[in-house]
């Protein structure tokens, strides 16, 4: 199990690292302060200017890809945009929080009335910072919730939302006992941070937090702690932070080697359970829970785009689509306020590259997200994904 645990987590390194370095990088939130109530007024009967911004220029191959397919699907989404006209402008920020700072000010100066990326949180913190100060808002690819706010919303999906979707399914079937397993990196404690809050908003039990340092000793240590937990508080249910890439294999398979059954207790993952593909052959993650986009959704798009540009999309493209959505749904209204925060927030939501969502308040985000499990080495779909929200949302 080691060996593969060790070429897993090798094999899945270039697909997990561009999302883990969006919950990762740091960024200074409060230099937004309460700025961005509002937004640039448009004329909807012309052209809107657009300003996406690009990972392009900062010498890693990777970001060039990103950058190209971030902008193939903007454009494959203006494709749908019947009645809307959208100048879509291109700036690159090489990765960097400066220049995407100043590529923010260029688009603005250029006329840009919203800012779509750019994609790491320190860049999207810069951009938010520059363009709220000229009273313009920013889509950004990140999925670090600690830069929202303001004039800044994250279009990534966040814990919070995968937390919130995967309690509220485990309380709907009589299991609100919780232990939260968690790395004690910033990923792991922001994961447990989401677990915990979505436990107190569906009023289930936080039966029990067990840390352990992100190494194959410290995980190992951690299994005696666990089940200690478990044992002691009667736990239904474990939350796991891990990744398929970082962990995951060696805890799903030590923890039910402990005691802790499958068949008793159920595990449930923050993270996708199905990619790499080769993780739902592991005997530990059958009968887990793991969320998923609206695979129909998600299925559609990506053969859009195979057929558009010949190749599948990068798993982070869907997110420029989802923001030229959410612009050219806003503008058919035809009203001038189309792009202020208020618009933005509207509750009913846009249908995205990977099904609906919505922008909420805070900067964040909501998604329609299923429920799945792993049965016979398979994905199974025990909750679908919404088609539309109810209410105002978690």
């Amino acid at each position: 199990m080691f060996a593969f645990f060790k070429s897993l987590r090798k094999a899945t390194r270039r697909a997990i690292l561009p999302v883990a370095a969006l919950a990762l990088a740091a960024c200074d939130p409060a230099a937004l302060g309460g700025v961005g109530g509002g937004g640039p007024s448009i004329d909807a009967s012309s052209p809107v200017p657009v300003a996406l911004l690009v990972p392009r220029g900062s010498g890693q191959g990777s970001d060039d890809l990103l950058a190209q397919n971030l902008e193939n699907a903007a454009r494959l989404a203006m494709r749908d945009l019947n009645g809307v006209d959208i100048d879509l402008r291109v700036y690159g920020t090489a990765g960097n929080a400066q220049t995407a700072a100043n590529q923010a000010a260029a688009a603005i100066n250029d006329g840009a009335r919203i800012i779509l990326g750019p994609l790491y949180a320190e860049a999207a913190n810069a951009a938010g910072v520059a363009a709220a100060a000229r009273g313009v808002n920013v889509l950004a690819f990140s999925n670090n919730p600690t830069i929202a706010g303001g004039n800044v919303f994250v279009l990534g999906a966040t814990f919070d939302n995968t937390a919130n979707r995967l309690v509220s399914y485990v309380t709907s079937q009589g299991r609100n006992r919780i232990v939260v397993v968690h790395a004690d990196d910033v990923a792991g404690q922001l994961g447990r941070s989401a677990i915990t809050k979505a436990i107190a908003r569906n009023g289930a039990t936080l039966s029990g937090t067990v840390d352990y340092p992100l190494s194959q000793q410290g995980l190992i240590a951690a299994v005696p702690r666990v089940k200690a937990t478990v044992d002691n508080s009667g736990a239904d249910s474990v939350f796991l932070t891990a990744a398929p890439s970082a962990g995951l294999p060696l805890l799903t398979q030590l923890l039910p080697e402990a005691g802790i059954s499958p068949a008793t207790t159920q595990y449930i993952g923050l993270t996708r359970w199905d990619i790499p593909a080769q993780t739902l052959d592991l005997p530990g993650v059958q009968g887990g829970l793991f969320t998923l986009p609206d695979p129909n959704r998600s299925a559609a798009f990506n053969s859009r785009y195979v057929a558009t540009y010949g190749s599948a999309p990068h798993p982070l493209a869907g997110l420029a689509f989802d923001g030229i959505a959410a612009i050219g749904a806003l503008v058919s209204g035809g009203s001038a306020n189309a792009l202020t925060r208020a618009s933005l927030t509207q509750g009913s939501g846009f249908q995205g590259a990977s099904g609906i969502f919505r922008l909420r308040g805070d900067g964040t985000n909501e998604r329609g997200l299923a429920v799945a499990t792993v049965r016979s080495n398979q994905v199974a779909i025990v909750s679908p994904a919404p088609n539309g929200f109810g209410g105002s949302g978690f």
